[in-house]
């Protein structure tokens, strides 16, 4: 009779030792034997396994109540028995290609030609050069829609790209509006490339990724130790039990097979169904962009304070997916529109206060928005984009007060001139002569008179007259306006989401997938191993393992009398 002692220095725990040994004491092929487990050689505790008809479960009330504790912080790990062949490598798959007795269709039959066809396209789609191509052309597509203006007018495009004259030799009107690059993002082309890699992804995905897939999720024992020496990383272990190497496999995240004296470990099965996420993401990201582009509406405005419109009213469709919604029969009022400034003068950020009202009159909404706070209602977003002036409200020799419309005489960026005049005397005169009023921007005009000498500057609701060429004017207000941009953008979320499970399944396609085979060869243990990625780093950690496992040696029986 003999005993087998744990080298200390390949030691662990006791307690999770007790448990976990228990659960395979059915594998356990050594009987009428006793384990000495400890940490140091001068005191040790002998724990005692009593070989049994049948050890398919042990009572886990027997156990101490910290072994007890430890199986539960281990239970989302399973080690599976088997008492029967593993699952077959390959599936049988029904299919319309045999007839009910089971003998093959005929070559000749309509559905093995379609199945043919079929198989030959997507072989064709899943190509990664073509996948390559059609990313390129789509990318130098929209480098082209951001170099020609979009969405003018033809008589533009016949100016700027004129047959006498054609960029690059070869580029005119007629190549641009044919092919629809006026409105790039809705133009057949570009939508055609956007189908053609919609389909070659959802073809890579059948034929490719998820093919492998079902292969990593399979499991197989391999019974030759050639076979298991021929993997990427091997090793043996001299006087070791596989079971004691499936605890430690298991306590590092790996699901353990067992039969036998054979050993099928592995984990990061996750990383496996990254390449399909990536690619749903890459669809709904396609998917969310097509809709923005065909399915949108867009709109401008310009309203002065005090004035209102109808959303429907200013609403332009994109393309063809494009349908308005209900939320269009909204009214937006103006209640006020306002700037501030710099010390400078200049125009920091101008403000208007809106109000949505539904057809019979009830206020829905009311939001005060400025530039990058726009308001949102209903599925359509309202920007503040631009301001403008438009009229002077003034009292003339006490008269009044009467508005005077200011027109723009200079646009050009920030830099904003806005006039207007008060004719003195007859205004049906041919000569007609009057007093000019001009702007920068609301909180100043500038004033000349009739021979169009400076005469003052006045600040509105200032309270100041001012007499020029004997009338008596009071700057009363100034009454701006408020440049808006509308647009419904429904591919928004899809773009978002796809972006989101871009960025996840991204970080998850880094998990590698490793496997691991071993067999119990009398007392040595044969181990080998691959993974998809980071291969040196899986030898590494192999190693630590390995490094856990405990060394059998015999002894003496008589050792601990």
């Amino acid at each position: 009779m003999s005993s087998l002692l744990l080298n200390p220095n390949r030691t662990f725990s006791l307690l999770s030792q007790q448990v976990l040994k228990a659960s395979f004491s059915s594998l356990c092929s050594i009987s009428n034997a006793r384990i000495l487990l400890g940490s140091r050689p001068t005191a040790h505790r002998v724990v005692g396994f009593k070989p049994r008809a049948s050890r398919d479960s042990f009572d886990a009330e027997a156990l101490p109540e910290s072994n007890t504790k430890k199986k539960s912080r281990n239970n989302n790990k399973k080690i599976i028995l088997f008492g029967s062949a593993p699952p077959p490598l390959s599936e049988e798959r029904g299919g319309r290609a045999g007839n009910a007795n089971g003998k093959p269709a005929a070559e000749g039959s309509s559905w093995v030609f379609l199945q043919r066809a079929f198989k030959k396209v997507l072989a064709v789609l899943s190509n990664l050069p073509l996948a390559i191509g059609e990313m390129s052309t789509i990318a130098a597509l929209m480098a082209l829609g951001t170099v020609i203006d979009q969405g003018e007018a033809p008589d533009y495009y016949f100016q700027k790209y004129p047959e006498e004259n054609p960029v690059f030799g070869f580029v005119t009107w007629r190549w641009v509006l044919a092919l629809g690059f006026d409105h790039m993002f809705t133009s057949p082309v570009f939508l055609g490339m956007l189908i053609l890699l919609a389909a070659s992804l959802m073809a890579c995905t059948y034929t490719t990724q998820i093919p492998l897939v079902k292969v990593a999720r399979r499991w197989s024992f391999m019974h030759s130790a050639d076979a298991i020496r021929k993997q990427d990383f091997a090793d043996s272990l001299p006087r070791a039990s596989i079971q004691d190497l499936g605890i430690i496999l298991m306590g590092a995240g790996y699901e353990i097979f067992l039969k036998g004296p054979s050993l099928y470990a592995f984990k990061g099965m996750a990383g496996r169904f990254a390449p399909i996420g990536v690619h749903l993401a890459m669809l709904l990201i396609m998917a969310g962009g097509t809709l923005s582009a065909a399915g949108s509406f867009r709109g401008s405005v310009t309203v002065p304070q005090g004035l209102n419109f109808v959303v429907g009213d200013v609403m332009n469709p994109n393309g063809f997916l494009s349908f308005p919604s209900q939320a269009f029969d909204t009214e937006v009022h103006v209640n006020r529109f306002y700037m501030d400034y710099y010390d400078s003068g200049e125009v920091s950020q101008f403000y208007t206060d809106i109000s949505l009202y539904s057809l019979d009159g009830k206020e829905l909404m009311r939001k005060t928005i400025r530039v990058n706070d726009p308001l949102r209602y209903g599925g359509f977003t309202i920007y503040q984009t631009d301001w403008g002036f438009s009229a002077l409200q003034i009292t003339k020799n006490g008269e009044g007060p009467f508005n005077l419309a200011m027109a723009p005489l200079q646009l050009n960026g920030d830099k904003k001139l806005f006039g207007t005049f008060l004719p003195i005397g007859d205004a049906d005169s041919p000569n007609v002569k009057g007093i000019s009023m001009l702007a920068r921007d609301l909180q100043s005009i500038v004033l000349y008179d009739q021979e169009g000498k400076f005469a003052g500057v006045r600040r509105p609701s200032s309270k100041l007259p001012i007499d020029i060429d004997g009338t008596r004017i009071f700057i009363e207000d100034a009454i701006g306006s408020s440049g808006l941009d509308l647009k419904t953008d429904p591919g928004v979320p899809l773009v978002y989401a796809g972006f989101g499970a871009l960025m996840l399944t991204t970080c998850i396609s880094y998990y590698s997938h490793s496997q691991i085979w071993a067999l119990q060869d009398g007392t040595t243990v044969i181990l080998g191993g691959k993974t998809n990625r980071a291969k040196l780093e899986f030898s590494d950690e192999v190693n630590q393992l390995l490094d856990e496992v405990p060394e059998l040696v015999t002894i003496d029986k008589n050792l601990n009398g």
